[in-house]
């Protein structure tokens, strides 16, 4: 229990340091199409973003786990948040939300950036999953928990440091393992920034930060453990998605 506390520490610490280093980087040379408008009208960046993702994958890259493990831990991460990162740029001004909307846009032949958003991280969910068991059944299981989970971050992230305080409440429970500590170190370096309505993680953190979760909570559970998960997370999504087609968002989603 030691050893994987120590582990863990160290993974949230680096974690924490790229995700605050590149954070300061990124501030130091504003870029108009990297801020947007909260739900009080004062204008933030999305910079948190980015440095949550290259910090939760940093922090996933040094722990002492199969390849395969941080292999599938560092590619969900990375391609939930770039395509969290897509739809932050080229949806900004797309009012449509939810996986109806963008699901019925593509039927109707329009690939939105939403609909990219959503299969790009259900692929990453897919890849990771075969990273990371081996029966199919469970492979599946695992895709829809990472994929889940990365949604559920995201539908948190409605208030300044709303979806931090969500990763840290859920990633708390398997910071003994060791994953979970690499997207909570990396939000820890940005939650007062965020809290302080400088920042906020966007699509792009939100979906990274959860991916990452995804993956320590798949890590750590046999079948009955993902199955529970998966149908949980599937019931957020489904109300997500009703709650979110009643209330009007800026294009920040704050």
């Amino acid at each position: 229990m030691g050893a994987a506390l120590s582990r863990a520490v160290k993974s949230g610490a680096v974690a924490a340091v790229v995700a605050g280093g590149v954070y300061r980087a990124l501030r130091a040379r504003q870029r108009p199409h990297w801020q947007r408008t909260n739900h009080v009208g004062r204008t933030v960046d999305l910079y948190a973003g980015p440095a949550a993702v290259l910090g939760t994958a940093a922090g996933a890259a040094v722990l002492p786990l199969p390849a395969r493990t941080r292999c599938a831990a560092v590619l969900a991460v990375l391609a939930a948040g770039g395509c969290g990162a897509y739809d932050d740029l080229a949806g900004a001004d797309d009012p449509r939300r939810g996986f109806r909307a963008h699901l019925g846009a593509l039927r109707e032949g329009e690939v939105t950036s939403g609909a990219v958003k959503l299969l790009g991280i259900g692929a990453a969910g897919i890849a990771a999953g075969a990273l990371l068991k081996e029966r199919p059944v469970d492979r599946a299981l695992a895709a829809v928990v990472i994929a889940g989970t990365a949604h559920l971050v995201n539908l948190t992230d409605v208030r300044p440091a709303a979806a931090a305080a969500t990763v840290l409440a859920l990633g708390a429970p398997g910071l003994p393992g060791g994953l979970a500590a690499a997207p909570m170190g990396a939000v820890a370096a940005l939650a007062a920034d965020d809290l302080g309505e400088r920042t906020m993680l966007g699509d792009t953190g939100a979906h990274a930060l959860g991916a990452g979760l995804g993956v320590a909570i798949v890590a750590g559970r046999g079948r009955a453990g993902l199955a529970a998960h998966a149908a949980g997370l599937v019931a957020a999504a489904v109300y997500g998605d009703r709650i979110g087609r009643r209330i009007v968002r800026t294009p920040a989603d704050r």
